[in-house]
């Protein structure tokens, strides 16, 4: 206990992510009360097959955004920030939408086997509902925490360290479709939202903090 309490005294913009249960908590209230009205399905939906093996790359999702969001706010808390502000702003905005644009999706398969694999998506159905799909959280959130690596001088230091991350998270944005969780236009309109989100943090903030650096970015560069 004392070993947390000394780590949160000396990485204090943790408790950022307490403004996260705020979230946690709309989002179960849209799950239980809005009512979808439109359904996202699109032709290619139907083109893409349903390989019940990528329920692992799926879930690896809750390890990959803990890995990211600790490895950056131990090695640098202005990439911290970043990407604190980009998924933060991208779930809430998400929210926003469901609420505006209540909607779900009808492409999970009616019968599932009784390996492994098949139990996990089974488990995984009971608890994430088909509701409030477009765009996906999971892929916005995803494609987030690679570009916030990939940008990170630290994590560059790694060897094969940005390789693997984009694999881990390519996979796992595939897993969406291949399991029938998201439509793929869920994962069309996450990437154009990162794209929204992208310019701002990446460049906007990125070309002032490079024009106009503070003792503590230049603490941190150093």
């Amino acid at each position: 206990m004392r070993g947390m309490q000394l780590f949160l005294s000396q990485h204090k913009h943790f408790y950022l992510l307490l403004l996260l249960i705020p979230y946690l908590i709309l989002f179960k209230y849209i799950e239980a009360t809005i009512v979808p009205k439109y359904i996202i399905h699109i032709g290619l939906d139907d083109k893409i097959p349903f390989i019940k093996e990528f329920i692992i790359p799926y879930l690896m999702w809750f390890g990959y955004m803990f890995y990211g969001v600790i490895f950056l706010g131990i090695h640098s808390k202005w990439d911290f920030y970043k990407l604190f502000v980009f998924v933060a702003g991208g779930m809430f905005l998400c929210l926003i939408l469901y609420i505006v644009f209540p909607n779900a999706q009808d492409l999970r398969p009616k019968a599932l086997g009784d390996d492994i694999f098949s139990n996990l998506i089974k488990l995984m159905y009971m608890v994430d509902t088909p509701t409030n799909v477009c765009p996906s959280i999971h892929v916005f959130d995803t494609i987030a925490v690679d570009i916030a690596l990939r940008k990170s001088e630290h994590f560059r230091k790694i060897k094969y360290g940005r390789t693997v991350s984009t694999i881990i998270s390519v996979s796992i944005c595939l897993s969406t479709v291949f399991i029938k969780q998201h439509s793929a236009l869920d994962a069309i309109y996450a990437v154009i939202m990162v794209i929204i989100f992208y310019i701002p943090i990446y460049i906007i903030w990125e070309s002032k903090i490079k024009a106009y650096p503070s003792k503590e970015a230049l603490k941190e560069a150093s």
